[in-house]
């Protein structure tokens, strides 16, 4: 089967890919689209250190094919959203709601595929750049048939992430402002989820101010080109800043663009070894600094919630998908990501 393999030098489409069947409390997805994240492209350029040959790929959507053992909540033909998030769903943290924090979730790469007869990596648990792969029964959330699979996809990494952060990670609430720094797939899902919350300013900042229309399209309020500008907009500071860049000195921007109570929260992914610096003084006003891993997101719950919104026409996914490749296309899908020109691509089988 096709699929896209990164062998530790380049990143290329190959046709000979196979995997095994779903074991117990697993399930084979026939993946019908898959976005490109910047996550996948980090991966290349070893901005996120992983072992290869990997599959690539971790925000896709496709049809039940078959179930394992243990699996009943869905079935083949079923469409799903796949999550990154393979939790075991029994430690303290999921059994708390916590599912992003599951311990045996994080950094524990398996090995599904083969090629020639040697292990491939599975990338984020889901490796959605192939036509087929294997994932742990909790990553696959059913969904209604009527939604596209291509702008279903997006909810599985861009949407969780960006709206995750809003409503879960800083809780934003009614009448209060947010700054969004990046307007890539991220930053946009950092805007609706900001509009959604009901957020009465959103200032959305990108470099590029051909993202304006976008931008605005998805909720923002204002749209400036640079940070330094916030403070014409928001005199006082804002309630919640988002740096969806993975910038250090972004970082410092949007703690300094907080007001009194304010909260940064961290959603752009640096090098492993990048620091950022700040003012310590500048938090005693009861001000934050917040990671957030997958929008502190259940996908279980968020997908479902994500698919009832977009039915009720709340949340945007089709306007997300700039453009379509065919998988064969992974290398202009990678540099049109990689320059900028799409909000978000997505690679079809």
């Amino acid at each position: 089967m096709r699929g896209v393999v990164f062998d530790g030098m380049q990143a290329q489409v190959v046709d000979d890919l196979e995997t095994r069947e779903p074991g117990p409390g697993e399930v084979l997805v026939a993946i019908a689209a898959a976005g490109l994240c910047h996550s996948d492209l980090s991966v290349v350029d070893g901005t996120i250190p992983f072992p290869s040959p990997v599959v690539l790929g971790h925000e896709g959507a496709g049809i039940v094919e078959a179930v394992g053992p243990g699996v009943g909540h869905v079935a083949p033909g079923d469409h799903v959203c796949l999550s990154t998030l393979a939790n075991c769903g029994t430690c303290a943290d999921c059994d708390r709601g916590r599912p992003t924090m599951c311990r045996r979730a994080i950094g524990r790469p398996g090995r599904p595929f083969s090629r020639g007869g040697a292990p491939v990596f599975q990338f984020a648990a889901t490796s959605a750049f192939a036509e087929r792969t294997i994932v742990r029964a909790v990553q696959a959330v059913r969904i209604p048939a009527d939604i596209p699979l291509a702008s279903a996809a997006l909810i599985g990494c861009a949407v969780l992430t960006g709206v995750g952060a809003v409503l879960n990670r800083a809780g934003t609430g009614r009448g209060e402002s947010v700054v969004v720094i990046g307007t890539g797939g991220i930053g946009l899902n950092v805007v609706q989820g900001a509009r959604i919350a009901g957020a009465s300013a959103i200032v959305a900042v990108d470099a590029n101010p051909a993202k304006e229309a976008m931008a605005r399209r998805f909720g923002a309020t204002d749209f400036l080109t640079s940070a330094g500008a916030v403070r014409e907009v928001l005199p006082t500071g804002a309630d919640h800043v988002f740096e969806c860049v993975g910038s250090p000195a972004l970082v410092r921007q949007a703690i300094d663009l907080l007001d009194r109570r304010g909260q940064a929260v961290l959603l752009g992914m640096t090098s492993p070894t990048a620091e950022a610096t700040f003012l310590p003084a500048s938090l005693f006003l009861d001000k934050s600094v917040l990671g957030c891993r997958y929008g502190s997101s259940r996908p279980q719950h968020d997908i479902a919630l994500y698919a009832e919104l977009y039915r009720r026409g709340e949340l945007l996914l089709d306007e997300l998908v700039t453009e379509t490749y065919p998988v064969e296309d992974f290398a202009k899908a990678a540099d049109d990501a990689h320059h900028g020109r799409v909000a978000r691509g997505v690679l079809t089988f």
